[in-house]
């Protein structure tokens, strides 16, 4: 499954109907606490996350993840993302870093790669 974690509804929903859309398996979330919430991680083999969500970020997601030794790969969403935060998602494991908008094919890709690795 694909967990997608945004805030923004309408993008949320973008990103899920695309992913079914091309035969993955989805599931969106509007927060990164909803998502640990879930229980789902262990079932999840790729997570699409915003950078910037309110509470708790990707990047706090992605660390807590990474403590709990359930690393994920991640692909990281953000209108606002910057060179150091792009560093810093990476050298955590971070699979790919998109700027948005990005294009539907981009995300697809990073999503195979993801699931690949």
């Amino acid at each position: 499954m694909i967990a997608v974690i945004e805030d923004d509804e309408s993008y949320r929903l973008a990103v899920q109907r695309l992913l079914k859309s091309a035969g993955f398996p989805a599931q969106s979330f509007a927060s990164a606490e909803d998502f640990l919430n879930s229980g789902q991680q262990k079932e999840t083999g790729c997570l699409i996350a915003d950078i910037r969500m309110p509470r708790m970020s990707g990047l706090d997601l992605q660390s807590q993840l990474n403590d709990e030794h359930c690393p994920i790969p991640t692909i990281f969403i953000t209108a606002h993302g910057d060179e150091k935060m792009r560093l810093q998602a990476m050298r955590h494991g971070a699979v790919r870093f998109l700027a948005k908008p990005f294009d539907g094919e981009t995300l697809l890709d990073a999503v195979r790669v993801a699931l690949e690795s």
